[in-house]
């Protein structure tokens, strides 16, 4: 029985393999620059190429799962800092409340002063 060639069938999986990691790499990094989603389905789509292929190859599966976490760290962080600008102004609010209370009794305390001032101007 003849042995078969298949060196040409390796080389051309090889050759496939290599440009479908070039072509996810590139996708990813668009996307990226873009500030679009990054995770499986998204680079799935726009590269064209099977999620099954994206789950299995480590090193893509690796990079979408940290560019992913990374763009949900940043809004985890967009929100905190909402949440810091809120608690913020509420705590401005107190004190200018705070404030106008006390310029409030100050204002009041002059008042009576003036009448009193202005009685004994009148006595004289």
């Amino acid at each position: 029985m003849r042995e078969r060639n298949t060196e040409g069938l390796k080389s051309h999986g090889i050759e496939r393999s290599q440009a479908a990691l070039a072509k996810v790499t590139a996708v990813i990094q668009e996307m990226e620059i873009a500030g679009e989603r990054i995770n499986f389905n998204s680079v799935s789509q726009q590269s064209g190429v099977a999620k099954s292929y994206l789950y299995d190859t480590e090193s893509i599966r690796k990079d979408i799962e940290e560019r992913r976490q990374s763009q949900i760290n940043k809004k985890i962080n967009q929100r905190a800092k909402y949440d810091k600008t809120s608690k913020s102004k509420d705590v401005i609010i107190l004190v200018k409340d705070k404030r106008i209370a006390d310029l409030e009794a100050e204002n009041k305390r002059l008042k009576s002063q003036l009448e009193i001032l202005r009685g004994k101007l009148y006595e004289q």
